[in-house]
């Protein structure tokens, strides 16, 4: 099991998928489904995808937003 980091600066400024699955505990293939699909932003580089921490605080605060908006209904 990998070692969630114990705030957003531990984090580093670009991540893998692989560091992806445990900061949002999710298993690979929803870990690629948030990537492919867009909902967390992504670039290519040297053949391999990577996200920057800036856009995963991004999907966080979206969802917990949109979930704010649901319960408000």
């Amino acid at each position: 099991m990998t070692k969630r980091p114990a705030s957003f600066d531990d984090l580093p400024l670009v991540l893998k998928v692989e560091e992806l699955m445990p900061l949002l505990d999710v298993g690979k293939n929803t870990a690629y489904d948030l990537v492919n699909s867009g909902q967390i932003r992504s670039v290519w580089v040297g053949g391999q995808i990577r996200i920057l921490k800036y856009d995963v605080q991004a999907f966080l605060e979206h969802s917990c937003d949109s979930h704010k908006d649901a319960l408000s209904k």
